[in-house]
């Protein structure tokens, strides 16, 4: 008999994240012979040849522990940022980053965090497994950023505030003047978490990221991955870029060995070839244009993405349901992600695919819409 009194509320209650569905298990469901997933924001050209050049050349070393604090991944996210070591705390994924934010500086039933509605999953799930309020404001209904009604909910409570853009699942990515001013109005115990998970693919970095101007101030931090631009998304690695007290102590909290060796070796790879992260960006921008244009001449709602995705309705003229397209576009062998997870069921988000991936898709969507 399993004790469930022992089981803390928190986890009973608890709501777990829902991953996007798998390409196998699609064509298995359907009998398909090919299936294109456009739904989990992966990379389109899949992973750097350097970097699987190296997974083969460490193949033999994965009996190995990795290095503590993985010192030399530190070292070349530093390097590449132009940073101080100091500041950076790699994580098995940016989602280890959230995680060990909330458990690190939110005391449950004393501190709460902040952020829009929706967002993304982790804050929520995280947030509810420490047993810490997460409280949130609805976005404006184009999507973008309603700043004031976020500064209007912080309180001396209020430990952690969290903000991504380019957003998700949207793909809005306000001006950096507009994040500076949030920093500014934050009380100095209150630590800005910006998440710049898909800041690679934005058209003008400078212009929206809060990176080059870190130094000016002390309450911020800045989450990257390795997943998007970058293809690593299966050996899950990201980082944080932090205030240097708070990286010292993630360090001694975080679980050893969480990075693992070839994750490790992988990143430093990842960063050396800029031949592929170049064409990786190129491919994107140039697909997320490929699918606006087509989702437009289809009748849908395209919204602006800064990311390497869309959110898009529906035509008005359409009688059938998202999640009937959704189905459909399934059945037809192309994943996308529907939105019912961010309360948004009549709306869908669709991953940039390579050019012919674009193609199938808007060919596929055209004749789901037609019958």
């Amino acid at each position: 008999m399993t004790c469930i009194a022992s089981i803390r509320p928190e986890v009973a209650a608890f709501t777990p994240y829902v991953p996007g569905l798998g390409a196998d298990e699609v064509r298995n469901r359907f009998g398909l012979s090919q299936v294109i997933k456009l739904a989990s924001n992966e990379n389109p050209l899949g992973t750097s040849p350097l970097v699987q050049q190296v997974l083969r050349s460490r193949a033999d070393t994965a009996f190995r522990y990795p290095a503590p604090g993985n010192p030399e991944l530190t070292r070349a996210i530093a390097g590449h940022h132009g940073l101080n070591p100091a500041r950076i705390v790699p994580g098995n994924g940016s989602d280890e980053i959230i995680d060990l934010l909330v458990r690190m500086l939110a005391v449950p039933g004393r501190h709460e965090a902040l952020t829009f509605s929706p967002c993304f999953g982790i804050y929520s799930t995280q947030t509810a497994l420490c047993g810490v309020t997460l409280r949130q404001t609805p976005l404006n209904p184009d999507f973008s950023f309603p700043w004031d009604s976020l500064l209007a909910m912080v309180n001396e409570q209020t430990t952690l505030v969290f903000v991504t853009t380019p957003d998700n699942p949207s793909g809005f990515c306000p001006p950096v003047g507009d994040l500076v001013r949030l920093a500014e109005a934050l009380p100095p115990a209150c630590l800005l978490v910006v998440d710049e998970a898909y800041m690679d693919f934005c058209d003008d970095e400078a212009a929206h990221s809060l990176l080059p101007r870190l130094d000016e101030f002390p309450n911020i931090a800045i989450l990257r991955t390795f997943s998007k631009s970058r293809g690593l998304a299966g050996l899950r690695l990201g980082y944080g870029i932090l205030p240097e007290i708070v990286a010292e102590y993630m360090r001694r909290v975080r679980l050893p060995f969480s990075v693992n060796a070839l994750a490790e070796a992988a990143g430093v790879a990842a960063l050396r070839d800029d031949v592929f992260y170049r064409e990786t960006l190129r491919v994107v921008r140039e697909g997320r244009e490929q699918l606006a244009q087509g989702l437009r001449a289809l009748g849908c709602t395209v919204y602006p993405s800064m990311a390497n995705f869309l959110m898009f309705g529906l035509p008005a003229s359409c009688p059938a349901t998202m999640a009937n397209v959704y189905t459909d576009l399934l059945a037809r062998g192309v994943i996308t992600r529907p939105l019912t997870s961010y309360n948004l069921p009549h709306l869908l988000r669709v991953s940039v695919g390579l050019p012919e991936e674009n193609t199938f898709f808007l060919q596929v969507l055209g004749e789901v819409l037609a019958a």
